[in-house]
């Protein structure tokens, strides 16, 4: 077991509240490299049986995870069904109590998504499948769309939301505090009568709404059958001494919430987001929602692994015991994944999953480092799934196997097998004829290439480009169903000239919003990455959650 500060301890209940209990445990096996852990390890992955409005073991945090749905609102990162189920399957890996999938009111495509997804979760056979959830505005049309799409899950779930801010009922909704409330009510309760079981409410910009009608409303949609409130901090706007007091108020003040669960979901505007999750959840709340990497609009939303290993590193110390289901050494790889399907790249200094986050470059530190690890690191990165770098001591050439491929793909955070890494085998074999030295970010770069694809339907098989005088591209491209098709074209550059002769074939109307090209590594051998981002002219739309607007998708690449 890596040393670290952070005991694994930390995420679960102590042991008298374990002998005390009296409710269904679920362990969750973590097996890695074909070894079963401790007895210790596996203790703390315990999570209480799931029942929508209530949680049997105060202690525990749920995890509502909305990557797929607030995340995805993050401009040009639209991703496809296939990307979406995706990293569904790798969230129920990670152990999230909740998925958001959606938003299935705002396209067909949204729709099919999340009902996909649905269906995925559909068995009842382990008590560890996550509700699925998707979210609609207070209006029988969303609702009705969200059910459709949700309702094969074993666990469905509706969350639908109406704004309570002065602000945004003046001037967004143009409707009065009791209209609000007539509406809040009136649309749970219709959630309800469809045969959803489990209805969460969030009243929008809570953080700049009047208290006395936050107390009001909460208390009026629990009658009416929500099972979760939850309180967003939709602005980013409040500091984590007033958003921890904010669920203490409510807590203490609305009639009824004994009877329900109170989840927070605060921005990122001001840098605080993880901050205020932690102050509401030290505060009473039992949920918390946040989403890989912490993406979202604009500045972004409370980031899962954040959140998740300061719980676990603080729970037992400073939160009064507080800890989730979370599977911490898949967090690299649903980090990873995100980051590639959304095309939203990590700063290297990102706490937890960033580049830089276990380098050290100081004498000092690496002089402390070097006599105990805990001198500069409180978490390991094994914690998060993650081995020091060449740790193994496997060097990878074109002599190497597939075992060690594997291996240090393990090492890097990734956890590949079967086709996927037939198909990322076969790739590394074919660089690593033509390249002497095969580094960590060449392998980084053939999974992203390789592993977080989206489905063929063109393959660019060749491309000539020639910019003396007219900038002219010759383009050959390769359909699913084995056709080639070479076009010709000219443009006011080389990349310009390609793309257009790239339409010609596919005949889909798109603008070419961005394109740029960097080495991974140095030298004339370098590989390189490309960054692709488009946006569809006229078929594909979306409507927008808060503004109800409709907009044109962004698809990158």
């Amino acid at each position: 077991m890596a040393s670290s500060i952070c005991k694994h301890a930390a995420f679960a209940p102590s042991p008298a509240t374990f002998r005390s209990t009296k409710f269904p445990i679920l362990p969750v096996y973590l097996i890695r490299n074909g070894r079963r852990p401790s007895s210790a390890a596996v203790f703390c992955s315990l999570r209480p049986h799931y029942i929508p409005n209530h949680i049997p073991d105060p202690n525990y945090v749920r995890i509502f995870d909305t990557t797929l749905r607030d995340g995805e609102q993050s401009p040009g990162a639209t991703m496809t069904t296939k990307e979406k189920l995706d990293i569904a399957r790798q969230l129920a890996r990670l152990g999230v109590d909740i998925i958001e999938a959606g938003f299935p009111a705002s396209s067909d495509a949204d729709f099919e998504a999340v009902q996909l997804i649905a269906r995925e979760f559909s068995s009842a056979d382990s008590g560890l499948v996550p509700v699925i959830c998707g979210l609609a505005r207070c209006n029988k049309r969303d609702i009705e769309r969200s059910w459709e799409a949700v309702k094969h899950a074993s666990k469905p779930r509706i969350h639908t939301f109406i704004a309570t801010s002065q602000i945004h009922m003046d001037f967004k909704l143009k409707m009065t505090p009791g209209q609000v409330v007539h509406k809040a009510t009136t649309m749970v309760a219709y959630a309800r009568s469809l045969g959803c079981r489990d209805v969460e409410f969030s009243p929008e910009d809570a953080g700049r709404s009047d208290r006395e009608f936050l107390y009001r409303i909460l208390g009026e949609v629990i009658k009416a059958g929500a099972t979760t409130l939850n309180i967003p901090d939709t602005v980013g706007y409040t500091l984590p001494s007033e958003f921890g007091q904010l669920i203490a108020d409510i807590k203490a003040n609305t009639p009824g919430i004994e009877n329900v669960i109170i989840s927070t979901h605060c921005q990122n505007d001001l840098g605080l987001s993880t901050a205020n999750t932690i102050a509401g959840a030290y505060s009473g709340a039992r949920q918390v929602e946040v989403t890989i990497n912490g993406i979202g609009e604009r500045a972004g939303n409370a980031s899962l692994e954040e959140v998740v290993m300061a719980i676990k590193c603080r729970g037992e110390q400073a939160l009064d015991g507080l800890y989730t289901g979370i599977n911490t050494q898949h967090i690299i790889m649903a980090s990873k994944m995100v980051e590639e399907y959304s095309g939203l790249r990590i700063q290297p200094h990102k706490a937890i999953v960033g580049a830089n986050a276990f380098a050290h470059e100081s004498g000092i530190h690496q002089d402390g480092m070097l006599k105990h690890k805990n001198t500069y690191e409180i978490i390991s990165p094994e914690d998060i799934g993650l081995l020091r770098s060449n740790e193994s001591g496997i060097v990878l050439g074109k002599l190497s196997g597939r075992h060690a491929l594997k291996a240090k793909m393990l090492e890097l955070g990734y956890d590949i097998d079967g086709k996927e890494l037939d198909d990322l085998f076969s790739r590394f074999k074919a660089v690593a004829g033509n390249k002497k030295n095969i580094s960590d970010d060449d392998l980084v770069a053939l999974v992203s290439d390789e592993v977080f694809q989206p489905q063929t339907v063109w393959k660019l098989e060749d491309v000539t480009c020639g910019s003396l005088g007219l900038s002219t591209a010759t383009v050959k491209l390769i359909h699913a169903n084995g056709d080639e098709r070479i076009s010709c074209s000219v443009g006011t550059g080389p990349v310009d000239a390609a793309y257009k002769a790239v339409d010609l074939v596919v005949k889909v109307p798109v603008t070419l919003l961005e394109y740029s090209m960097s080495g991974v590594t140095e030298g004339i051998d370098a590989i390189a990455t490309t960054r692709v981002l488009i946006r569809g002219e006229d078929s594909v739309t979306a409507t927008h959650a808060y503004t109800g607007e409709s907009v044109n998708r962004a698809f990158r690449h």
